[in-house]
Formats: structure tokens, sequence, C-alpha cells
């Protein structure tokens, strides 16, 4: 008993596994570009596929190039436990978000192996294809059709912006696996992540013990209102459609802060149509977001949303259209895995505190389909998506070993009554 309950992962093998993977991709800011399915991607794909290899595990890969590295259990008829993330990052992403939940989840492997410790339930690293959704759309791709919400004919459908296909990136770099997207079932899946905000370390919390991930509805739209001189039209008789739209922001903005603290609300993007210095603005595009962990919340911000539109439209003479193109419903992980990730920090010792993912998550979209919890890590000022983002050794170490005893506790080892 005490050779499982005291063990720690290798601290120093995991961080040079962070730094080394970082340069896969690496940015002269120091952060890392390493869009899916690019050269990039596939250098730490292959990296991840050795170290697995060596670690003793088999590699699988399906249709949508998702890697899924096996370690057998002593009772081969259960289903694995997942533990893993993503290995993609942002144009301008930081060394840590995604990989460091892949790359612990190899540690822990690594880490039974080097104790001699076999697992009674299978164990499985999971590297999701395109969890940041920044060059294919829509983000979190193939977790989201392994749990039905997409086919995956759909999704290797998806062009980016150069209009090449996922299944044709998938093809380039030879990760477009013969497994059907779901065959492979599991018995439940934890995935370690930085907090991507500043909750943990303004309270000095080590480990965040994740209970809910926020639900969110994605808008696109569209103001078509006059384009006209600048300099001769009268403020009046003006139909601006930019002006208008800086209204509707300011609309997302109040309705988050009305129905907060939780709710929050931003438009991300906005395009005038044939835009000139001198022509009112007459049509743009633009997309919108509501997150909050309350549906009854959603509710009411799509519902004040809806209002302010046709109020402002009608008083701007102009025509707003949004359109909802996504919902998804808040998560609500699974309590037993929850209870065990909480029981497993506890034990450790380690600052804890229970906490909502403000940021959808692999393990989001697989709680709909199986058992699922997170476990997170602070990061220095909340900073995520950004080159500067940056997590401590010690705070990750720490996030590792709470995985290794969680899955330990999940998986059990095998001739151990407890």
């Amino acid at each position: 008993m005490s050779r499982k309950t005291n063990l720690e992962i290798n601290a120093p093998r995991l961080w040079g596994d962070i730094h080394e993977t970082a340069k896969f991709g690496a940015t002269p800011k120091g952060g890392v570009k390493r869009l899916t399915l690019g050269p990039e991607d596939k250098q730490v794909r292959d990296w991840f596929r050795t170290a697995c290899e060596k670690a003793g595990c088999t590699v699988y890969v399906d249709a949508l190039g998702t890697m899924f590295a096996m370690r057998p259990g002593r009772d081969m008829s259960k289903p694995p436990i997942g533990l893993g993330s993503h290995l993609d990052t942002q144009p301008t992403g930081g060394k840590f978000d995604g990989i460091l939940g892949t790359l612990a989840a190899l540690e822990v492997i690594r880490t039974l192996n080097d104790a001699g410790i076999e697992t009674d339930t299978p164990l499985c690293i999971v590297n999701w294809t395109n969890e940041e959704g920044s060059r294919f759309a829509p983000a979190m791709m193939a977790s989201a059709t392994y749990a039905g919400e997409y086919t995956t004919a759909d999704v290797q459908s998806r062009r980016d912006a150069d209009g090449i296909t996922v299944a044709k990136a998938l093809d380039k770099i030879g990760y477009r696996g013969e497994e059907p997207v779901g065959q492979r079932k599991f018995g439940g899946f934890v995935e370690l992540h930085i907090e991507q905000g500043p909750l943990l370390e303004a309270e000095n919390k080590t480990i965040g013990v994740v209970d809910l991930g926020q639900g969110i509805i994605w808008y696109d739209g569209v103001i078509t209102g006059f384009a006209s001189h600048a300099g001769t039209t009268p403020m009046p008789l003006r139909k601006d459609a930019l002006a208008a739209l800086s209204e509707v922001v300011l609309a997302v903005e109040g309705l988050a802060k009305k129905y907060g603290p939780e709710a929050v609300g931003t438009v991300g993007e906005a395009i005038i149509v044939n835009p000139s210095r001198n022509v009112i603005p007459g049509d743009l595009t633009f997309t919108m977001e509501f997150r909050s962990p309350s549906s009854a919340t959603l509710d009411l911000l799509h519902g004040g949303i809806q209002k302010a539109v046709s109020e402002i439209s009608a008083r701007r003479h102009v025509t707003v259209e949004l359109v909802q193109i996504w919902r998804k419903e808040p998560t609500v992980f699974d309590r037993n895995f929850v209870d065990t990730i909480e029981e497993s920090t506890r034990k450790l010792g380690y600052a804890y505190r229970r906490i909502t993912s403000g940021a959808g998550h692999d393990a989001c979209n697989l709680n709909a389909v199986m058992p699922a919890a997170m476990i997170f890590v602070p990061c220095k000022d909340g900073i995520s998506h950004n080159e500067l983002e940056d997590a401590t050794q010690a705070d990750c170490t720490a996030g590792a070993n709470v995985l290794l005893h969680t899955v330990l506790k999940l998986a059990g080892v095998a001739g151990d009554p407890a």
C-alpha cells in the first residue's frame, strides 16, 4: 500500500518534456504556433507516438487523427480509463494549454512503469484532434464527433481558410487512421489542464477540482444599413451599421454584467463590407457569444439580446439579423470522478477549490457519453491563448500527481483489495 500511497511523478522528466515539445512550432516571443494537422503538429505527434511506444503503449489512430496510446491492465475486458488532452495550439499559443494534460498522462504511465505497478483496468492516453479550432471549425471537433454531435464525413469535409479539407490535411501528415471514430469505448476520462483564468492564482490554490463547465451560445450576425458619403450625410439621416454594432456590443456587455457574476459575453469578430475612410459603413458581419454555467441564465441572455437587437434595429433604421448557430448546455461533470479528484488532492495535501471551467474542453464533450472530470492548475495572471502563457514546475507537478492518484483510484491496482 505504501508504494501506491507515496507514489509521485518524475517532475524533472515532465518539465523537460514540456519544454522539449515546445520546440515544435516555437515562436520568437517564446510561445508556440502549432496549428492542427500542420507540419508542426506532425512533428509533435511523431514525438508523442515514439514516446508512448517507448513507454510500452500501443498507439492507434482513428479516422479524424485522434491518437490512443493503450497500456494494458490486468483485466482487459474492462473499458480503459482515458486520460489526456490535446497537442494543437492557437496561432499565438503557449507551452501549456492542452499539452500539459497529454504529457502528464504520459508521465503517469511512465511512473507506473518505473514502480512496476499494473492497474486492474487498462489505461489509454488520448490526443484529441483539433481542440483549439484555430485552423478548422468547429473547435473540439474530434471529441464532439466521438460524442455523436457530428459525423466523421462532415468533419472530414470541413475546410480551412485556404480551402484545404480536414481529410486532405490528415492525409498530408499521415494521420488519417483506419479506426472508426467512437469505436474505442472508455470507462471514463480525466483531463488535466491549466485554468486559463485567474482564480486559482488569486486565491493561492494549487488545484482546481472542476465540477462544472460553462454552457455556450454562439451567434452569427449581419447588420444592413446604408453606405453613404461621410462628409455630406447629416447625422440624423445616417443608417450606420458600425454605430449600430457598437450598441450591440454594449448590450452584450450589459447583459453579461446584469446576469453575472459568472455570465460572460463577447463580440469577437466584426468585418465591414467594402470599408472606406470616408464612407459610412453600410453592411457588416459579426460573431457573438454568451457563456454561463446555468442553462436558465443562458435563456435570459438569449432573450435579452433578442430584445436589445430589435430595439437597436428600429431606432437606428438598420436591419440586424442575429442567428444562433450553436448552443451547448452547461456540463455537470460526473460526481464520482469529481469526488475522486477531490479526495486525491486532499490526501496529497494540496490547497484546492471547486471551480467552473470557463473554457470549453474535450472532457466537456466526453461527459455526455461517459463519466468525465477535469483537474486545473494555475497559470500566471490567468493568461492563455497567448505567447505569455506560463505555469510553474511545482504546479504542473502537483496537477500530474493528482492525475496519477485519481487514475490509480479509478483504475485500481491489480491485487490491491483497496
